[in-house]
C-alpha cells in the first residue's frame, strides 16, 4: 500500500490558503487536506474540506484530526502563514519517520520575512525537553496509527494545551525525531529580538494558558516516574561557622557603565545583621577593576580576581561561595543590575527562616538602561507553588530573580562551570530535596540593555542555550525517575 498523509491547516485567509493548499497538492503523497476554521468561510476552497475547530491548540480540535487521521501520517501545520514544502520535502520526512520508527518528525527549515530567506534550524528533542515552547517549526508530521493511540488516552480536555498533551503523550510512545535538513519554509511574522520572546510566558495575559501547561506536564512527569510530591528536608541553619549572616555575589566581567550602580545599590542595604559584599571580577579590560576599587575604603567590600582563567559565571560563584568570608546565605546580584530599595536582603534572608528552604527567589522588575519600567514590566514567576513548584520547573525555562542560597547546601551542591542555565541547574538540584522560598514583593530591577548577554542572540546561541538547559532537565529528570524507584 503508498503511503499517504493527511493535511491540517490553519485558516487565516483564503489566499494564504490557497497558496499553501496548492503547494501541499504537488506532492502526490497527500490524500487529504482539512482546513481548520473557527468559522465557516463562505464558499468551498478548491482542494480542501473545512473542518470546525474552537481553536488549534485545544484538545476538542486534537480529537477531530485523530478521528479524521484516515492516512498512514498526518501533517498538522501550526502556523496561519503561507507553507512552501521544499522539494520532495514530504518524501523525505516519511523515508526518515519509517526508518526511525518514529511517533513525529520535525525538521530545520527556512523562515521568510520580507525578501529575505533565513535558515532557522532547530534541536533534537530529547527526555528534558518539556518546555511547553520547544520550537520544532511549524511542521509536525504524526504516525496516524501513533497519534491516535495518544488521543484515545487523553482523560483531560485542555483549551490550550491539546496540542502540547499530544506531544508528551506521543513521546512516551515512540521517538520525537528531528530531520537535520532544510525541508519547507514558513513566514515569519514575529520580528522581535531573542532577548524580547523569552519572558511570553510569563505574561500575565497568559496565567490561564500556563496553569493548562502546568497541569499537562504534570501529569506527564507522573506517567514517566519524574513526580515529586510536596515533602522536602528540613534545615536547621546551623552548618558551619559563619562570620557574616549573608554575603551578595556580583561575578563581573567589562561592567565598567553598570558595576558601581550594582555595587552601591549592595552597600546602600539596611539590615538587622553583619553582610558583605564578593565581587568576582574575572580579568575585566574596559576599567573595571578600577571602578570597583574606589570602594575599597569600605571594609565590607572583598574584590577577588581569580588565579583560574577557565572560569565561566559559576565558576565564580564557585570561588565567592567558597571563599572564607562568605556569609551563611549568599545573594545573588548581576553586574548590570541593582537592587530596587535598601531592604532586599533583609526581605531575602528573612524568608529562609520563615519558609525554612534551601533556596529563595525574588520578584523582579525589567527596566531599561535608565531604571524605567519596560514591557512585560514585573515578573513574580506565580507558577511557582509550595505545592508543585519543583515539578512545574521542569516545563519553565528559569526561576526569576534575585536567588539566594543557603551557603552550606551550594557549597555541597557546586555551581556549573558555565556562563547560561547554571542558576537553573541549581534550582532544578535543590529543589529536588529542599523547599524553594518565593518573596513576592519586587526586590530587584533587571536592566535589558544591548550588552546583556541574552539581549540578542543569533539562532545558533539560542540552539546551544536551549540544549543545554533541556540537557539539565533531562540529567534531572533521570535523577528523580531513580530516586522514586528507590522510595
Amino acid at each position: 500500500m503508498t503511503t499517504s498523509v493527511n493535511c491540517f491547516i490553519p485558516f487565516m485567509g483564503t489566499a494564504q490558503a490557497a497558496q499553501t493548499i496548492r503547494n501541499l497538492k504537488t506532492s502526490e503523497l497527500v490524500k487529504k487536506i482539512y482546513l481548520l476554521v473557527t468559522d465557516k468561510v463562505d464558499g468551498q476552497i478548491e482542494g480542501c474540506e473545512q473542518l470546525l475547530v474552537a481553536s488549534l491548540n485545544s484538545t476538542a480540535t486534537i480529537r477531530k484530526i485523530a478521528e479524521r487521521a484516515d492516512a498512514n501520517y498526518s501533517l498538522i501545520y501550526t502556523k496561519y502563514t503561507t507553507l512552501e514544502l521544499g522539494m520532495f520535502a514530504l518524501e523525505r520526512m516519511l523515508h526518515v519517520a519509517e526508518d526511525s520508527e518514529a511517533g513525529m518528525i520535525y525538521a530545520d527549515h527556512y523562515q521568510v520575512i520580507g525578501e529575505e530567506r533565513n535558515a532557522c534550524p532547530v534541536i533534537d528533542y530529547q527526555a528534558g525537553s518539556l518546555r511547553d515552547d520547544f520550537n520544532f517549526g511549524s511542521v509536525l508530521l504524526y504516525k496516524s496509527e501513533t497519534l491516535k493511540i495518544a488521543v484515545n488516552k487523553m482523560t483531560t480536555d485542555y483549551s490550550f494545551s491539546g496540542l502540547y498533551d499530544l506531544r508528551l503523550r506521543v513521546s512516551r510512545i515512540a521517538p520525537l525525531v528531528h530531520i537535520n535538513e532544510y525541508l519547507y519554509s514558513e513566514v515569519e511574522q514575529d520580528t522581535r529580538k531573542s532577548g524580547e520572546k523569552i519572558f511570553d510566558y510569563v505574561d500575565p495575559k497568559n496565567r490561564g494558558v500556563q496553569i493548562e501547561m502546568e497541569a499537562a506536564c504534570t501529569a506527564h512527569l507522573k506517567e514517566v516516574g519524574g513526580f515529586l510530591a510536596p515533602v522536602f528536608d528540613a534545615i536547621e541553619f546551623n552548618s558551619g561557622n559563619f562570620e557574616y549572616e549573608a554575603s551578595v555575589l556580583i561575578p563581573v566581567r567589562n561592567r565598567i557603565r553598570t558595576v558601581e550602580d550594582a555595587i552601591r545599590s549592595v552597600l546602600s542595604q539596611k539590615t538587622n545583621f553583619k553582610f558583605n559584599l564578593i565581587v568576582v571580577d574575572n580579568y575585566s579590560t574596559d576599567g573595571t577593576t578600577e571602578a570597583i576599587d574606589k570602594f575599597a575604603s569600605d571594609e565590607r567590600l572583598i574584590h577577588l580576581i581569580p588565579e583560574r582563567k577557565d572560569l565561566g559565571i559559576g565558576g565564580c560563584w564557585n570561588l565567592g561561595v567558597h571563599h572564607s568570608k562568605c556569609g551563611k546565605f549568599v545573594i545573588q546580584l548581576d553586574s548590570d543590575d541593582v537592587y530596587s530599595g535598601n531592604d532586599t536582603l533583609q526581605k531575602m534572608v528573612d524568608a529562609f527562616y520563615e519558609q525554612n528552604c534551601a533556596m529563595v527567589v525574588g520578584t523582579y522588575m525589567m527596566t531599561d538602561f535608565n531604571m524605567n519600567m519596560i514591557a512585560p514590566g514585573i515578573i513574580d514567576h506565580k507558577e511557582w507553588t509550595p505545592e508543585n513548584g519543583r515539578n512545574n520547573a521542569l516545563r519553565i525555562n528559569g526561576l526569576g530573580a534575585p536567588r539566594a542560597f543557603y551557603t552550606p547546601v551550594l557549597r555541597e551542591v557546586k555551581v556549573p562551570n558555565t556562563s547560561y542555565g547554571e542558576d537553573y541547574a541549581l534550582g532544578l538540584n535543590i529543589s529536588r530535596r529542599y523547599q524553594i522560598g518565593r518573596v513576592y514583593d519586587v526586590v530587584y530591577m533587571c536592566r535589558r540593555w544591548d550588552d546583556n548577554s541574552d539581549a540578542s542572540l543569533d539562532v545558533v546561541k539560542m540552539n546551544g542555550h536551549n540544549t543545554y538547559k533541556d540537557r539539565i532537565r533531562t540529567w534531572e529528570l533521570q535523577a528523580r525517575i531513580a530516586l522514586n524507584k528507590k522510595k
